[in-house]
């Protein structure tokens, strides 16, 4: 038995149950801690990623919006194919990764196992097209023309086929209503990339890995639109992938229907005139270069005076857009993209630039007026004008005596601009500028929107160039290494033009100055960028932005929201000058340099003005340039290497307002065959299904204008044509492209 009493004892066992108390309250504390983490702090997490792990998503691809033209005319819809997909994920996971498989799908596919193999290629900088620039995640097309035959092979032997999929898909349709393509406005489609859906996930309009983007054109301006939404089912799965229920279901939303200004008969006529055209042009020999113009390239823009907007735009070479659907083959990518391909993808009415010429005119005239000179006043038109030494001559080396600025527009006289722009080089200081030039000629070029964009509902829309004082300075200190490298003095022309820009290139000469008064040097134009200011002149003098989106109409048509036309301001001349202008440019067409193209017509009832061009490129053959316009429209017509204004351009141009207006050879209307008289001012009617009346529209038939090829063209008093149509600078410039 101890000594020791009882109460002894009692300290230490206290301690010791307090120290145990302490430790059980700590792990309680601690796991409290880590529980209110794992529950509330991060239990949104943890709960999202159970939920992923035990859910699979099925996407359901909306209808892609239909694009329309003013009448309802579907220019690109959508048609149901049998599709043949990959998914490249299971494929992957095989020992040959699928190419036993891919091997047997082309063989009942009828095509060659490379091509198949090629599809399902992720695309980077070093692998060639075809290859896939989507997801890698979600089912690759292989063809969207499988038959149904094909389709029954490859799901009746499933098991030859894994991860290989036939199922019918809704794949947009660019129909082409009367052989109109409308190729480069209306543009493309492509998967979308992970790079896309990674930067659009927080907007208001995030990708799915199913989804197609518009990549040019409509498609890619009215995506959003014309996208709708995909509809997402998520069932839930146990961890063996069995489906035990379903967790949510989003309906797919279709994509809106975007109604254009564009009339696809007028559009067939304009494509048909251009393309006929070049070829003509090709038939025709150059004196100048010793062989047939090349006529290259070539664009028509076709626009509504008082709103901007576009009834018809062709460019070419064109394309079919029917080559992106379901993925583009490598023959077809390397025809569209080649350097021998001549760019088809370009729109050259947006992103050609060249010279424009002396349509350019109506601008310097404008510019002489706002500097100071009367516009009826009297100017010498000689043949030829001397500056330094060096002469530029008048076409063809023809005199008109003295002539007002409305006489020199008609006749298209160079000398009366070169000594007007001359003369005003000299005011603002020659080559020693005054602080306060008042450069009229460069300023009002601005003034008229050139430089910039006209900001039309189109992508990749290009400035053009007006080559004022600081563009020469900038120009000259990004090349002047490159001049005086190459520069000889005395040597060949372009070696003698780079040792005079190594020494003095940002400075503004004389020449470039007489050159620029004509369109020519380094002035470089955009056919819309000429369209909307001829149209400007017409409608009084507003600069409206071009625009090809008439209307966004939701799919069962209950909401429309129109495309309200939009301005970028007003020419820089008064209603006086702009009243002269115009009586100028009536004079063009009926006794001018244009009058030879329009023997016939009906001026006295259809008021038509025109402005001829032909401008010179250093190295290549002629730019034809034709700016029209009458009450209702403005047509411009541009042909690369393609000969004189009128020569080239002009009887496009004359068949294209014959078949707007109904008019014959000699002039009569008949408004039973006029394809557009007055522009198009009602939208068509969506049904709640999504139908749409649309009229069937005739491909163009350009006999029913019955122009006789062997007759020869007559001015309206019945002369025979001129020789040529434009009055273009003779002998190397100071400074030409």
């Amino acid at each position: 038995m101890s000594n020791i009493p009882e109460t002894g004892r009692t300290p230490r066992v206290q301690i010791r149950l307090v120290v145990i108390q302490i430790l059980v309250f700590s792990l309680l504390l601690t796991l409290g801690g880590r529980l209110w983490y794992l529950q509330i702090r991060n239990g949104k997490e943890y709960t999202d990623e159970a939920k992923n792990n035990h859910v699979q998503q099925v996407v359901q691809p909306a209808v892609r919006g239909s694009l329309l033209d003013a009448r309802g005319v579907p220019l690109a819809d959508n048609e149901t194919r049998l599709v043949v997909s990959a998914s490249r994920t299971e494929l992957m996971k095989m020992k040959d990764r699928g190419k036993a498989v891919l091997t047997r799908l082309a063989d009942v596919l009828d095509m060659k196992p490379d091509d198949v193999i090629n599809k399902i290629r992720l695309c980077d900088s070093k692998t060639p097209k075809p290859c896939w620039n989507g997801s890698p995640y979600q089912p690759i097309p292989v063809t969207d023309e499988a038959t149904t035959q094909q389709a029954l092979q490859i799901r009746e032997r499933a098991e030859d086929f894994p991860g290989i999929t036939a199922e019918p898909t809704a794949v947009r349709r660019y129909p082409a209503p009367g052989k109109s393509r409308t190729s480069q406005v209306l543009g493309y489609l492509s998967p979308v990339t992970d790079a896309e859906i990674e930067k659009a996930k927080d907007t208001d309009s995030p990708f799915l890995r199913s989804d197609q983007v518009g990549r040019s054109g409509l498609e890619r301006t009215y995506d959003k639109e014309l996208r709708g939404k995909a509809g997402v089912t998520r069932y839930e799965v146990d961890n063996l992938g069995r489906v035990i229920g379903q967790a949510k279901s989003d309906p797919a939303v279709p994509g809106s229907n975007v109604v254009t200004s564009i009339d696809a008969r007028v559009q067939a006529v304009a494509e048909w005139e251009l393309y006929n055209a070049m070829l003509e042009a090709r038939k025709t020999y150059d004196k100048n270069t010793s062989e047939n113009y090349k006529a290259d390239a070539g664009a028509v823009v076709v626009m509504e005076n008082k709103t901007g907007r576009i009834v018809a735009m062709a460019s070419q070479p064109d394309y079919d857009p029917n080559a992106w659907v379901g993925g583009i083959s490598a023959k077809d990518y390397a025809a569209l993209t080649g350097k021998d391909s001549n760019f088809p993808l370009l729109n050259r009415a947006i992103q050609g630039q060249a010279a424009p010429g002396s349509i350019f005119k109506v601008m310097s005239t404008t510019a002489a007026v706002n500097a100071g000179y009367e516009f009826n006043g009297r100017y010498p038109c000689p043949s030829s004008y001397s500056i330094g030494g060096q002469v530029f001559k008048n076409f063809e080396s023809q005199g008109h005596g003295s002539i007002t600025l409305g006489q020199a527009l008609e006749v298209s006289c160079d000398t009366v601009y070169y000594a007007l722009a001359h003369q005003q080089w000299l005011n603002d200081g020659g080559m020693k500028p005054k602080k306060d030039a008042k450069d009229w000629f460069y300023r009002t070029a601005h003034q008229f929107g050139l430089g910039a964009e006209t900001g039309i509902d189109l992508p990749n829309e290009v400035t053009g160039r007006v080559p004022d004082r600081k563009w020469k300075q900038d120009f000259w200190a990004a090349n002047k290494d490159y001049w005086c490298k190459i520069g000889k003095r005395g040597g060949t022309y372009v070696q003698q033009l780079s040792y005079e820009n190594c020494l003095e290139g940002n400075l503004m000469r004389a020449g470039d100055s007489v050159n620029y008064s004509i369109g020519q040097g380094d002035t470089l134009v955009t056919p819309i960028q000429m369209a909307t200011i001829y149209a400007a002149i017409a409608n009084g003098g507003t600069l409206w932005n071009p625009t090809v989106g008439k209307a966004v109409i939701s799919p069962d048509g209950k909401k429309v929201t129109e495309i309200k036309p939009k301005s970028h301001g007003r020419l820089p001349m008064t209603a006086e000058t702009r009243g002269l202008i115009e009586e100028a440019l009536a004079g063009v067409a009926t006794r001018g340099t244009a009058a030879w193209r329009f023997g016939g017509w009906p001026q006295d009832k259809i008021p038509m003005h025109a402005k001829t061009g032909t401008a010179e490129v250093y190295g290549k053959q002629t730019t034809s340039w034709f700016a029209t316009y009458t009450n209702e429209y403005t047509i411009v017509m541009t042909i690369s290497q393609g000969g004189t204004g009128s020569g080239a351009s002009g009887p496009a141009v004359r068949n294209i307002y014959d078949a707007l207006y109904g008019l014959d050879d000699a002039g009569n209307q008949d408004l039973k065959r006029a394809l557009l008289p007055q522009p198009q001012k009602t939208l068509p009617k969506i049904e709640a299904d999504g139908s749409i009346d649309a009229p069937k529209i005739k491909p163009y038939d350009p006999e029913a204008q019955k122009v006789d090829p062997d007759a020869p063209p007559k001015t309206p008093d019945g002369t025979k044509k001129p020789d040529d149509d434009d009055q273009t600078l003779a002998g190397p410039p100071a400074h030409r492209d």
